[in-house]
């Protein structure tokens, strides 16, 4: 009972502040993209508060432009960790534009939607991609193209590290930097999760999001850890295939060791 009033609770004041910020967040992605940015910042960090989950970052984030990040998938928490972090924006399946709320929220972290089941459009989708990468925006790629159970990593997917190639001719530069970063979900009110409850911070597309939501309030202080890798470069003469697997062992090895820090 307690946990149903404060989901209700922490929704209601969520929701509230978003519409309260939407128009705002709005205004400004046309009048100063730098303040919509914090903006955004801000509106992460309250909603993991509110959620009670801690960030623990290992290592920093790249500083080299153009910039493509490429993370593991656990749960919508990813985005929300990711945002808190610096001003970036994300590649989503197209039928995210369509959630409610979530896809209102999403246009506005000016998310980038992609069919990637559409092969014939993946010159398209990997154009548009390149041309936000030479403006100068920060891109996270879920190169699985969906979520694991947090224990693992799955394959990941090389086709739409072809925006990076086509960033290179648009914005002119000699090369992309391609940052690996594992998300690790670790501890919960300071115990090490462990193999068997670790997929209980996870969401997995057949789990509804309302009994996920209840789950993560009822459970509350909920540790991740964002581990950022070294960054890739990536110029004209690169193999995406095989800096598609250089990046998938990075970020292997790094959940491993956030995975084994906390199995002890």
């Amino acid at each position: 009972m307690i946990a149903s009033i404060r989901l209700v609770l922490v929704l209601v004041i969520v929701v509230t502040l978003t519409i309260l910020i939407s128009p705002i967040q709005a205004l400004l992605l046309y009048v100063s993209r730098p303040t919509a940015s914090r903006v955004a910042i801000f509106w992460h960090r309250f909603v993991l508060w509110m959620f009670g989950i801690k960030v623990h970052k290992i290592g920093v984030p790249a500083k080299e432009h153009p910039l493509l990040l490429v993370a593991n998938h656990i749960s919508w928490k990813d985005i929300l960790v990711l945002g808190s972090v610096q001003p970036l924006s994300f590649i989503a399946k197209a039928d995210m534009k369509f959630w409610p709320v979530l896809g209102q929220l999403a246009m506005l972290q000016r998310t980038i939607f992609v069919e990637r089941e559409q092969r014939r459009k993946a010159g398209e989708q990997a154009n548009e991609i390149a041309d936000r990468l030479s403006e100068g925006d920060v891109i996270v790629l879920f190169a699985e193209g969906t979520t694991s159970d947090g224990n693992r990593i799955l394959p990941f997917n090389s086709s739409l590290l072809g925006a990076a190639q086509r960033a290179l001719v648009s914005s002119e530069k000699t090369q992309v930097a391609i940052q690996p970063i594992a998300i690790a979900y670790t501890s919960m009110h300071g115990v090490a999760l462990g193999r068997f409850h670790r997929p209980e911070a996870a969401w997995p597309g057949d789990v509804a999001l309302g009994g996920h939501l209840f789950n993560i309030v009822k459970q509350g202080a909920l540790d991740v850890e964002l581990h950022f890798g070294d960054p890739i470069p990536f110029d004209a003469s690169s193999d995406r295939k095989i800096v598609t697997r250089q990046v998938e062992k990075q970020v292997r090895q790094m959940l491993n060791i956030s995975l084994r820090g906390n199995n002890r």
